[in-house]
């Protein structure tokens, strides 16, 4: 196990005073530089930077970053929320760990697609069937993991195959964390 002890802190983010939302770190007793390539290796859609020892992440709509000393994540509905996050990401870390030796680890900087590359792959119908009142807004939550290539019923359409296998390539669509 790599990490056996951390301290959590959480808090509303400054520049969020009275915000509903709230962010965690975890500050770590053990360097974890040496698992950024594998987890950069597993989570779809990371972007590792080694220049600054650093990976970040976005899932389900939460900004995650994985540093040498700390785990950091934003957007949690509530303190528990936040602490079960980052127990959620102190396991992935320590299973990504464990089976190290089952992974190439993966030292590429990606970049996320933005929005509009994701909105021209998208049938664009307005159909609303994804819950969202245009495609473009649907782009949007897309490419922050809150909707889900699934969510988009025509994208599955056999006139759509190739711009879903498009999506497929670029859309980063989180794992479960535990």
């Amino acid at each position: 196990m790599l990490i056996e002890k951390y301290d959590v802190e959480v808090f509303t983010p400054p520049c969020e005073p009275g915000a509903e939302r709230f962010s965690a770190i975890a500050r770590l007793t053990v360097d974890i530089s040496e698992v950024l390539p594998y987890l950069n290796a597993i989570l779809r859609g990371a972007v590792y930077l080694p220049e600054a020892n650093a990976l970040t992440w976005k899932k389900g709509g939460h900004n995650i970053a994985f540093h040498a000393y700390e785990v950091a994540t934003s957007n949690a509905e509530d303190r528990e929320g936040a602490e079960k996050e980052l127990k959620g990401l102190i396991d992935l870390i320590n299973r990504t760990w464990e089976r190290r030796a089952e992974i190439t680890p993966d030292t590429t900087t990606r970049q996320r697609p933005t929005p509009m590359a994701i909105y021209k792959l998208l049938p664009n119908t307005n159909c609303k069937q994804c819950g969202e009142p245009t495609c473009y807004s649907f782009a949007l939550k897309l490419a922050v993991s809150q909707k889900k290539l699934a969510d988009c019923p025509p994208l599955h359409e056999p006139q759509y195959a190739e711009k879903l296998a498009a999506l497929e390539k670029i859309v980063i669509e989180a794992p479960a964390i535990g």
